[in-house]
């Protein structure tokens, strides 16, 4: 039975991922805690709990990554990484535990955007001299702009094409540049994310796209990566180790 701590166990996705924890034959929650809690199951502070667990996910904030991963690397515990719009410094930290501990972090947390991110490199590879631009969809309370997982899905394009640049939220006046990768964000309504790539030649266009349906797949997503991670040696892994 593999033993769950949740981080951000009060949010939307914590939630989710709690019932999901619950619900499963091969896991169970081993603590939740929130920075919102008032009390009572749900712990106040992540440092408060120091009974046995195997694995930590996040759905909390990105700004919380530092913390709780030097918490997970006092504990020698892998931690699963599933929160979008880290900085500079937050990235570092990720990295620098990933040192000490095995630490799954991917901006999206679903098998389909990983299948996606791999035909959207090969299609890059493939129309050398195409034009490319991702647009991306989500609810309307959604911070972070461009989404992490259209800039994961430019960095998958990018390792086809070192020289292209990201040209988010396309403005102003002049024409595009051949190794421009242009991103467009939409935020609207209840959408739980909508990502498409467009390839275009000037005889021919190539649509990729993935839609979420519903967010707990999210949360399946992230109970794979702590199954996966569990018995890893430290280093960073992400959806692309997941789907070798």
């Amino acid at each position: 039975m593999m033993r769950v701590i949740v981080n951000g166990a009060l949010g939307r996705m914590g939630g989710i991922l709690v019932n999901l924890i619950e619900g499963s034959e091969d896991a169970c929650v081993a603590a939740a805690a929130d920075s919102r809690s008032g009390g009572g199951a749900v712990l106040n502070r992540l440092e408060d709990f120091a009974g046995e667990a195997d694995v930590l996910i996040d759905f909390s904030a990105h700004t919380s990554a530092p913390g709780l991963l030097a918490y997970a690397r006092a504990r020698s515990l892998p931690a699963v990484i599933a929160t979008t719009g880290h900085d500079e410094g937050e990235k570092a930290a990720i990295r620098a535990a990933a040192e000490q501990i095995p630490v799954f972090w991917s901006a999206n947390m679903s098998m389909g955007i990983a299948f996606l991110a791999q035909t959207a490199k090969k299609a890059a590879a493939l129309f050398p001299d195409a034009d490319i631009e991702i647009v991306e969809a989500h609810h309307d309370r959604k911070a972070d702009a461009p989404s992490g997982t259209a800039l994961l899905l430019a960095d998958a394009i990018r390792e086809a094409r070192p020289d292209a640049v990201n040209v988010p939220g396309r403005t102003g006046y002049g024409v595009r540049k051949k190794n421009d990768i242009g991103i467009s964000s939409l935020r609207l309504g209840n959408l739980a994310g909508t990502h498409e790539i467009i390839i275009a030649t000037d005889t021919q266009s190539i649509t990729l796209r993935h839609d979420v349906y519903d967010r707990a797949l999210f949360a399946e997503g992230a109970m794979d990566a702590a199954r996966f991670l569990v018995g890893k040696p430290a280093g960073l892994y992400d959806m692309g180790d997941l789907v070798k």
